[in-house]
Order: structure tokens, then sequence, then C-alpha cells
């Protein structure tokens, strides 16, 4: 048996990992490389193999980053099955047919901010390189219908006869609508078979709603041999959702080659029993400043912890009064998708919430967003509030928006409460923005570029690390030292290099043999 690591390899985004028997070829993950989008473009557009040669695929979790290239996959010759979680195919439902919907709209934004500059360019006087009003009204016009929608084939037949380069989505509705028949949702602790002579085990794994650690047994040339791949794993003691499984099935328990994720290999969150005082300490700050909290948020399990949060939050404090919005149609839908899974919740969840009969994501004070139009008419609210809006990167969706219009008042705040790829828009705000606040906010404020202007940042920026759902240094360590698995080797995939060679390194010391492949390596298991 062989594994080659195609994605998250020295990185966090793109997760994508072909284990290979004999007989047998089988996917885990099918990740979306995120950051700068020439290079993201380069990497998600093509496949590193022939959808076909695969047997099946086993999805960890729903995340994007693990999941979103499954319509890439499954648009052309692949014949096998996405087995995964329930509750994980449940979520996938919204978050590829929502992946795909973003990447038309971004791809159609920028193709008609593209005709736009260049019709201003045609119509610009000789003398003064302006563009009249009146001008820029009518091409406006021309390129939007009412409600602000683009005029998607005027664009496109434009951008033709001028010969300008067009963007185009990775996949489209259509292709990730289809993508969704081949996922089969099985249960945790219920081993099924993948391949000839191979099984796969589901156990949770605490990062989010139906996540699993994913133990896959193989009979090749007269001996067993076992891999796991931990997925993301969460972090213990978190609201909503039990810890990462320690107690493995004896027959589960014998690792050749644990494919681990490092990302926070070298750091320590704040504690747990942190979170609730310090969220409420930035929104105290916030309405003090008159300003409003903005949240990038991952639409998928960040949101529902930061909800049930405000939830406990409110409870507690009726005096808080701000109003709080969900201004991401696919959160809301996905929030729906932790309400159809109960049986995933810890006892603390039971005990405060369902017991009493309230729903945990719901409280007075708390609103949804669903229109364009009211999601417009919130950007440009004045009066203090706190939105939560995806992408949780601020690589696309409606946070760009509220970002645009907060992002150059000081008394605004961005709320950074989960991890920000290098090379995405959210790791520029959180490095520049905390550069400048080391700074005390002297000088001129730092610039950030996105959908095609820069914009001074001078609102601040709050980073609050416990809401991470990957475990910490110290967590993956209790994983490794308290499970009842027998490891013999361990491959750390899905960290940035400096996180995954600094715990390799502590890993050594702690008596485990340890490989940090890259790109492209394989691995031999047996």
């Amino acid at each position: 048996m062989n594994v080659t690591f195609y994605g998250a390899a020295g990185e966090v985004t793109g997760s994508m990992h072909l284990l290979t028997t004999e007989e047998n070829r089988i996917l885990l993950d099918c990740g979306i490389f995120q950051g700068h989008r020439k290079e993201s473009e380069e990497k998600n557009r093509v496949l590193p193999f022939d959808p076909g040669i695969l047997t099946n695929l086993i999805l960890s979790h729903a995340h994007i980053d693990h999941s979103g290239r499954i319509p890439i996959l499954t648009r052309k010759d692949f014949f096998g099955r996405v087995i995964c979680t329930s509750a994980t195919a449940d979520s996938c439902e919204y978050l590829l047919l929502d992946s795909a919907k973003i990447q038309e709209s971004d791809a159609d934004y920028l193709n008609y901010k593209r005709v736009r500059s260049f019709l201003y360019g045609m119509k610009a006087s000789p003398r003064t390189k302006k563009v009249s009003g009146g001008m820029m009204k009518k091409i406006k016009k021309t390129l939007k219908e009412e409600g602000n929608r683009i005029r998607r084939e005027v664009v496109r037949e434009l951008m033709e006869k001028h010969h300008l380069e067009a963007v185009h989505p990775l996949y489209r509705y259509e292709e990730a609508k289809h993508s969704l028949s081949f996922f089969e949702g099985i249960p945790y602790n219920h081993p099924v078979t993948v391949g000839k002579d191979v099984t796969c085990t589901l156990y949770e794994a605490g990062h989010i709603l139906g996540s699993a650690v994913t133990i896959i047994k193989a009979r090749e040339n007269g001996r067993n041999v076992a891999v796991g791949y931990t997925g993301d794993l969460g972090r213990f003691d978190k609201p909503i959702l039990r810890n990462p499984t320690l107690d493995f099935a004896e027959e589960d328990r014998d690792i050749d080659l644990l494919i681990l994720e490092s990302t926070y290999g070298n750091r320590l969150h704040e504690p747990v029993a942190d979170l609730k005082p310090s969220l409420r300490k930035v929104i105290e700050d916030a309405h003090a400043r008159g300003g409003s909290l903005i949240i990038p948020s991952f639409a998928f399990g960040r949101t529902q912890e930061l909800i049930y949060i405000l939830h406990e939050l409110y409870q507690e404090d009726r005096a808080l009064g701000i109003p709080v919005y969900l201004d991401s149609p696919l959160a809301m839908k996905l929030t729906e998708v932790f309400g159809r899974h109960p049986e995933v919740y810890d006892r603390d969840a039971h005990a405060d919430f369902l017991e009493k009969g309230e729903n945990p994501f719901f409280f007075k004070g708390m609103r949804f967003v669903s229109s364009v139009d009211e999601s417009m008419a919130l950007m440009r609210e004045q009066k203090p509030h706190i939105v939560i809006s995806a992408s949780g990167m601020c690589e696309g969706g409606r946070i760009l928006h509220h970002l645009r219009y907060k992002i150059h008042n000081e008394r605004n705040t961005i709320l950074i409460v989960g991890y920000m790829a290098r090379n995405t828009l959210g790791r520029r705000i959180l490095e520049l923005g905390l550069k400048y606040e080391r700074s005390g906010r002297t000088g001129s404020p730092p610039a950030v570029t996105f959908l095609n202007k820069s914009y001074p940042l001078k609102a601040r920026v709050v980073v609050l690390g416990g809401f991470s759902a990957h475990g910490d240094k110290n967590e993956l360590l209790r994983f490794l030292r308290k499970s009842n698995l027998r490891i013999k080797r361990i491959a750390l995939v899905h960290g940035e290099e400096d996180q995954s060679l600094a715990f390799a390194r502590t890993l050594k010391g702690e008596g485990f043999a340890v490989t940090v492949p890259r790109l492209g390596q394989e691995i031999r298991v047996s």
C-alpha cells in the first residue's frame, strides 16, 4: 500500500491524499486550494490524476478545503462513491451548491467590472480622460438589470466582441448538484467496504458537525495494513460537539501510518473557558466606540458556535442589546442541518437548551438576513451592530461587501475567529491589522486591496484564537498520548511548513517516527 500527498502538504488548504493498493485507489478528501487567485486557479482546475482510476472517495468532513473539488471529480469518469457521515452528506448538499454559486457570482462580478472599466475607457473624454456621470449611468444600465443584477449574457457578448479575457468558475451549479448523487452517508463506528479487501470505519473527530477520523484497513499480500486519517482534529471541551474520539475499537487500534493534521503544531490556543468573557469584552469595546463588529466566519461550524455563545451571553446579560445579524443564506441552511443532528451534541448542549425546549441557535436580538437588498441595507447601517458573514477567510461572499463599507472606519472592529490561510485576504487583514495595532495605530493605516479597489485598514483588528476548531499543539499531543491507538509512523499534513516541521521535532522527542511529506510525495506503507 502507498499514499501519495496531492494537497495540504506544507500548506493548509486543498486536502487530497491518494491511497493505493494493488487493486484499489481510494482518495482521502478532495479539497479546494485557497489563496492567490491565479495560483489557486492553476492548482484547482486540473486534478493530478484521471478520476476514472479511483475506486471510492472517503470524505473526512464538509469544509470546502476538504470537499470543494468533488464536483470537478464527479463531472467526468468517476464511478465510485463519496463515503462520509450522514451529517457531512447533508452539509455538502448546501456547501457545494453555495460554492458553485459564489464562484459564478464572483466570476460575473469580476467580468462586469472588467467590461465596465473597458467601456469607461472607450467613452472617456479625450481632453479630461474622465467619463461623464450620465455616460457612467448609461453603461451601468447596459450591464445591470433592475435590482442590481448583472446581465451575464450582455457582459459575455461584450467580452467576446472586444476580446477581453474572461474569468470562469471552477464549476457551475448544475455540476455541483450532480456531484451530490455520489454521496453515501454512513454512521460512526460502523465498518463499511470501500474496495476489494478494504474497509473503513469513521470515528468522531470533534472538529465540525459530522467530521470524522477514518481508519482504513486492507488485506494485501497476505497481511493486514491499516492507515488512519484524522482529517481536521477538533479541540477538547468546546461547546456543542463531543470531544475527538480517544477510544477506538480493538480491531482498529494498530495503525501502520497515521496521517495527522498539524495546523497549529507549534501554537497554543486561548483556553476554551475564556471564550465567552473575551467575546463579551470585544462587543463592549466596539459598542463603547459607537462602532460595529464584523466577524468573517466559516458558514459551517464556526458560525453555529458563535451563535451558541452569543445566545449564552445574551441570556446572562440582557443589557448587551446590540442586534446580531447572520448575513449568510448558506449559514442559515447549515444551522438547520445542525438542528437535524442533535445526536452528536455534547451533554451541556442537551442540558442547557434541548431539555428546556430551546433552540440553541436562535435568541431575542438575533436576526437573519436573506435577500441581497436586506444585506445591502445592513452594509450601510450606521448604528452599532454585530454581523456574522461568510466566507471565513474573506475570499468571497457577502463579507467582502461588509468590509468595503466598514473597513475604513476606526470605530468598527474586525474580529478574527478562525484560521486564515497564507495568501488569503483574511490573512492580510490579520497581519496588517495587528501590525498597525502594535505600532499604536501611528502613521498612515495599511491598505488592503479587494474587489479591485484599495481600502485603508482603519478598523480595529482583534483575534480570538480560542474559537479555532483545530486542536492546538497540546491537544494534538493529548490525542496521541491518550487515545488507545498503537501507531508505528506519522505523516504530518494540513500545516504550513514551519508548523509541521516544529511539530515533527516535538513528536520525535516523544518517540514517534515522523515524516513531513512534500506535495506529490509518495510514502510506502507496506
